[in-house]
């Protein structure tokens, strides 16, 4: 169909995303995956593991990657830890290159911050309280990109050993390499980590 000017006569249109689009044209270009920002699902998983390995993550497809966590259980009070890899998941790096800062807030008024530098690995949660529900988000940015540092962000609400909580912030892999696997564990090797996580790539301006 052809897609129209707000407040004119829907002119036929020979570029597909030309013009200012109205509430229906962008929800129904988004449905097709054709509107920047649109999520094109990559991989779920849905897992009882010590760990979640994503090795085919589509960093040279998307400059920006969204995580989605829905209902993660830990079996004993843990932090959920983030790596990545430069070898499509045959090792996660260690070393000294992650650094993050983040805010964790409680229900009872008590906010703590969560940062530091030269990490072997990111926080990104905790602590996790044992056979409770965790879920969250994160957005990963220039894991295909060999110039440029990979960032990210990330939002996640749970319930702490302290009682309710939530942990808000961002993170950085400080070495400009291609990043094509992201690992997401606890702190614990063998404990159990359940639940599931989505992987995104978000659709860039689509133009004919």
């Amino acid at each position: 169909m052809p897609y129209g000017y707000l407040g004119q006569n829907q002119p036929n249109q020979t570029v597909s995303n030309s013009g200012v689009f109205s509430i229906t044209d962008v929800a129904e270009l988004q449905s097709q995956g054709k509107l920047g920002g649109s999520l094109e699902l990559i991989e779920e998983q849905t897992f009882t593991n010590s760990s979640a390995d994503f090795v085919s993550i589509q960093e040279n497809k998307y400059d920006v990657l969204k995580f989605e966590f829905v209902d993660l259980t830990v079996g004993t009070d843990e932090d959920l830890y983030f790596r990545v890899s430069n070898d499509n998941g045959s090792s996660f790096i260690a070393g000294t290159n992650y650094q993050y800062a983040s805010q964790r807030g409680y229900a009872d008024g008590t906010f703590t911050e969560k940062r530091a530098t030269g990490q072997s690995k990111v926080y990104v949660a905790g602590r996790v309280d044992a056979n409770n529900l965790m879920s969250g988000y994160m957005y990963l940015y220039n894991a295909g990109n060999s110039s440029k540092y990979t960032f990210g962000t990330f939002h996640f609400t749970y319930f702490g050993t302290t009682g309710y909580a939530m942990q808000f912030g961002g993170l950085v892999y400080a070495n400009a390499e291609i990043i094509n696997g992201v690992r997401f564990g606890f702190t614990t090797s063998l404990n159990s980590l359940t639940g599931t996580i989505k992987l995104y790539g978000v659709k860039q301006i689509w133009v004919t």
